[in-house]
Parts: structure tokens; C-alpha cells; sequence
């Protein structure tokens, strides 16, 4: 077996193992620059006196068997200290030691996240197609997160302006959620990439949806937040954002709503009144981000036009 072949199994069967702490495993391998490593480390400590047959050497076999046949289902699989490993991610504390792809994965620098709650007002819904053509045009990506509301339309309005869109998923590759969006989901396999952190068959729950924002926003230069109550991810996402040290950018109607009010105070974000002022700043955002996420600019707060 080829060593990078036997490294991501290794990392497989880690992960496979019952009760494994998927975050501390990804810091453990990369600290240790081997998966193999860590796996003998691991299953040694629990071998019999004479074992039978050498615990690493099946369990990268069987992890090596279902990585072949993910490969045949047209799932591609990323793990962490992969060269095609989207590296924005390796900054972030939630950084997920595999990807499950279909599409063109990249590196994907020149990217920017927009969101919203699923139950988006027509006004949200043209913010966020505006928004998402306005950077597909530019050349910069879109990534959203495939559900209904702000991130349908935001999708939708990348691929009809012919650029790039990235959706990342809160429940394994295999699985449409929601089911209306399979068809969009597969267009965007087609035409961008679809990603997820998850087994390929896990089911949506109540975990899952954060640990994607979280992904997001890590995947995201920015992260634009159209609408977003108290209770939707779009919120935790921009949280995830700050923390992640990315430019977070809302208009001032949602300054409705506590949570915002206190994000408005904070560096990085940007409170905006108007489609656009909103536009302004997303093309200043674009402009930066041709020198580098690492180049975005600082926080601005902007009135509406007189």
C-alpha cells in the first residue's frame, strides 16, 4: 500500500474507533506527522500478549477497503495533512480531520461566506442574490450552506451569473438536505464542490448544523450575514467568524436584535444600511482579498445615504 494511501486509512480507523474525539485526533496526527503513528501508539496499548494477527495492519486494511469504495461512489476524501487540504482550515480550532467532497475542491482564497435564516423576508432573498452575484462576478466564491432561505438564493444566484459556489453541508455527502435542493445540490457538484465534515451517510441533527457554520466560516475569507434571529446559525456563524478572526458584514436592520447590537461593537465587523453600502463594502472585501485573506480591512461602521 502506498504510504499516503496507508496514512489516510490510518486516520480512518482512528476516527472509526468508538467514543473518538474527532479534534483531538486531527492535532495529534499533525503534531505527530503521522497517522500510522498514532494508530500504533493507540491499538498497541491494547494488544493481547500474543495477538493473533497485527491489530494496525487490519485496521488500516478495513479503513483502506471503505476509502476504496467511497472512491467508487465519486466521493473524494481530504484528510488534514493533505497537500489538496483546503488549508484556511488548518487555522481554526473546529478544523475537521477528513472532508468528503464531490466536485472541484481548491483552496479556494478568494471566497466569501453568505448566510441567513431559512425563513428569509423577499427583501433578504434579493440581499442575498444581489450579494452572491455581485461576488460571482469578481470571481469570488460563494459559499453558503444549502439551505432553505438566504442560502438557496444566494447558490442560485452564483450559478446564474457563472461563478463558482461552494456548499457546505450539515449532514453526510450522500444525503440531500433539504430534499428540495437535491437538484441544486447536485448542479453545484457539478459546477463548484460540495463538502461535508461528516460520515457520507450521517443524517442531519441538532450538532451537526453548527459544527458546519463552524466550517464555514474557517472555509470563508468573510462571512456576509443577511438575515439572522437569535436562534438561527447564521448568528452562531458570525460568532464563529470573529473568532476565527474574518470580517463579518450585516446590514443595520438587524440591529433589531440584541445579539447584534452587541457584534455591531466589535473589530471586524461591519454594520451597513442599504444594498448598497452593503455592496460597497463586499467590493472592497474583494479588492483585499487580492493581497490576501490576512489583508482585509478593518471595521467600519456605515450610515444610510442621505
Amino acid at each position: 500500500m502506498v504510504p499516503e494511501l496507508c496514512e489516510r486509512a490510518a486516520l480512518v480507523a482512528l476516527l472509526q474507533r468508538p467514543g473518538a474525539k474527532w479534534q483531538d485526533i486531527a492535532i495529534e496526527v499533525l503534531e505527530t506527522g503521522s497517522a500510522v503513528a498514532v494508530l500504533e501508539s493507540v491499538l498497541r496499548l491494547q494488544d493481547t500478549l500474543f495477538p493473533e494477527t497485527d491489530p494496525v495492519v487490519s485496521a488500516i486494511a478495513g479503513a483502506a477497503e471503505t476509502l476504496r469504495g467511497w472512491e467508487a461512489a465519486g466521493i473524494e476524501v481530504h484528510a488534514c495533512f493533505d497537500p489538496g487540504y483546503p488549508s484556511q482550515l488548518r487555522s481554526i480550532h473546529q478544523m475537521p480531520p477528513l472532508l468528503f467532497s464531490r466536485g472541484a475542491l481548491t483552496h479556494d482564497r478568494r471566497a466569501i461566506a453568505v448566510v441567513g435564516t431559512r425563513q428569509a423576508s423577499e427583501q433578504g432573498l434579493r440581499i442575498a442574490s444581489a450579494v452572491a452575484t455581485e461576488l460571482a462576478l469578481n470571481d469570488v466564491t460563494v459559499v453558503s450552506g444549502l439551505a432553505r432561505g438566504i442560502d438557496t438564493a444566494a447558490h442560485t444566484a452564483a450559478l446564474k451569473a457563472h461563478g463558482r459556489t461552494v456548499a457546505v453541508i450539515g449532514t453526510g455527502i450522500n444525503r440531500f438536505y433539504p430534499s428540495e435542493n437535491r437538484a441544486l445540490q447536485e448542479r453545484i457538484a457539478g459546477e463548484g464542490a460540495v463538502i461535508s465534515q461528516f460520515w457520507p451517510d450521517a443524517p442531519p441533527s441538532k450538532q451537526s448544523f453548527p459544527m458546519r457554520n463552524a466550517v464555514m466560516s474557517g472555509y470563508a475569507a468573510a462571512t456576509v450575514v443577511v438575515e439572522a434571529p437569535w436562534k438561527s446559525g447564521a448568528r452562531i456563524q458570525a460568532r464563529l467568524a470573529l473568532e476565527h478572526g474574518r470580517p463579518v458584514v450585516m446590514p443595520d436592520q438587524l440591529l433589531e436584535h440584541d445579539w447584534a447590537r452587541e457584534y455591531a461593537k466589535k473589530p471586524g465587523v461591519h454594520v451597513v444600511a442599504g444594498l448598497e453600502e452593503l455592496l460597497s463594502v463586499v467590493e472592497q472585501l474583494i479588492s483585499d482579498l487580492h493581497t490576501g485573506p490576512e489583508s482585509l480591512p478593518e471595521a467600519h461602521h456605515l450610515a444610510w445615504s442621505s
